[in-house]
């Protein structure tokens, strides 16, 4: 959590009733965490185990994971839009230049067979 500068004061957390196969005791306790990063809006619910503690540290690794994901996402289509700002500004190739004023010619050939003939 440090390492992705997150506090405690970040979060919220309530305890809920679980679901699933457990029978009379998942029933009456409220063991699974539900964990909310209030800034990101990112939320988490956790009932692998069966208790509280164990469920808060696994919601707590689970957020942090899920928050890495995020800011590795985001700065992947940062450089993507970098690079692809570079290549759109580099300046063209000789033969590139070569190639386009050469299909000008071309069309304009074929414009000039358009036009009506000269009358004398």
């Amino acid at each position: 959590m440090a390492g992705l500068q997150m506090t405690e004061a970040d979060l919220q957390e309530k305890f809920v009733r679980g679901s699933g196969a457990g029978g009379q005791k998942i029933n009456k306790t409220s063991n699974c965490v539900f964990l909310k990063h209030v800034p990101s809006g990112v939320c988490i619910k956790c009932q692998t185990d069966r208790s509280r503690e164990m469920n808060r540290f696994l919601a707590r690794s689970e957020l942090c994971q899920q928050l890495e994901r995020i800011r590795e996402s985001t700065a992947l289509t940062e450089t993507q839009a970098i690079e692809k700002r570079r290549r759109q500004n580099r300046p063209r190739s000789r033969n590139s230049k070569n190639r386009s004023v050469a299909d000008k010619r071309i069309l304009s050939q074929k414009k000039s067979f358009r036009r009506s003939p000269l009358r004398d």
